[in-house]
């Protein structure tokens, strides 16, 4: 029986934060260790692009993120662990798929249909105003990132699922003209992931700047873990669970047990103050030793290159040759065959 292809891409834009952690990077981890699967999880850094014209940021975001995954335990033995930019099929093949892909199915894209209705009510003169070809087709290279490796299982937010579903219609597309290359990648959804909130109260993102970094120093972390926003109620007031941020973040790193003791601790008034200590000191235990390796590997880049490069070698196994294959498929061979 052959293994289920799952696919991962992780955008190299910010540092990763607990809410990456939580919601895509402990889980995607445990995965890398499931012997049924073959799991693909690969640093985006051409979608990077996309919104980002910032090479450093690019550069050391990269680096931060392949440090993370390495330091929690990432199973480089069973999964695949490259660069996108290092897969130079991807490329061409995103070329390809672009030449059997409708406009109009991109023109309905949320990502562009947002862009253009900002546009519509600041300056109705130029819907298209800054937006480049890169967020308009980039469902396109989603979808050579996909299709590339024959992905069956895709993990996405419920957010992502169009692409998923963009991709399903290139492929079947590109099957019918072509014949049967690719297999139709299906969105796995977990309704069960964790979502941090921030600093703020809303969702924990890069762009509302409410992050707390995963791997910050010891005594940094816990000053951000005390700027979390609280109400004004005192100690002894009973607190509500439902909505607290502080809550919300323990309850992404505790047992169900450890969740019932707090949620009683809340009824009972405890003191903001001493839920932060709380709240410090179960993150804290739980990502330490891995804050220690993610040190060691930011000090030496050149392990990070190395792993980066033998999982290119594993990926470039499957893409060269499959891409022989798509390239005759579409009468693009030498003329001698």
């Amino acid at each position: 029986m052959s293994k289920q292809i799952v696919l991962t891409g992780i955008t190299t834009t910010g540092t990763p934060h607990l809410g990456n952690y939580a919601g895509a990077i402990r889980p995607a981890i445990k995965a890398s260790k499931d012997e049924n699967a073959r799991p693909f999880y690969f640093l985006a850094d051409y979608h990077a692009l996309i919104k980002c014209q910032e090479p450093e940021r690019v550069k050391q975001s990269s680096l931060e993120i392949a440090a993370t995954w390495l330091a929690l335990g990432l199973d480089t033995s069973n999964a695949v662990f490259y660069r996108q930019s290092d897969i130079p099929e991807i490329s061409e093949l995103s070329w390809m798929l672009s030449c059997v892909t409708a406009k109009g199915l991109m023109n309905r894209a949320h990502a562009y249909k947002a862009s253009v209705a900002e546009n519509e009510e600041t300056d109705g003169n130029d819907p298209d105003k800054g937006i480049n070809m890169g967020l308009f087709s980039y469902p396109i290279l989603m979808a050579a990132d996909m299709l590339m490796f024959n992905a069956n299982k895709v993990p996405v937010g419920k957010d992502q699922i169009q692409h998923i579903e963009m991709a399903r219609d290139i492929a079947s597309r590109f099957n019918h003209i072509y014949g049967e290359h690719f297999a139709i990648p299906e969105a796995v959804v977990d309704d069960n992931a964790a979502t941090i909130l921030g600093l703020d109260g809303r969702k924990m993102s890069k762009s509302y700047n409410n992050t707390i970094p995963l791997f910050e120093p010891e005594k940094k972390f816990k000053k951000l873990i005390n700027k979390i926003k609280t109400n004004s109620l005192e100690p002894g007031e009973p607190k509500e669970t439902e909505g607290c941020t502080l809550f919300g973040i323990y309850q992404a790193f505790a047992s169900k047990n450890e969740v019932e003791d707090v949620r009683q601790r809340y009824a009972e008034g405890i003191a903001w103050g001493e839920m932060k200590k709380v709240l410090f000191e179960k993150i804290n235990d739980e990502i330490a030793p891995a804050r220690e390796r993610y040190q060691a590997l930011m000090e030496a880049p050149e392990h990070i290159e190395e792993q980066l490069q033998e999982g290119a070698k594993k990926a470039r196994e499957i893409s060269s040759p499959f891409m022989q294959t798509i390239r005759e498929s579409v009468g693009i061979s030498r003329i001698n065959n």
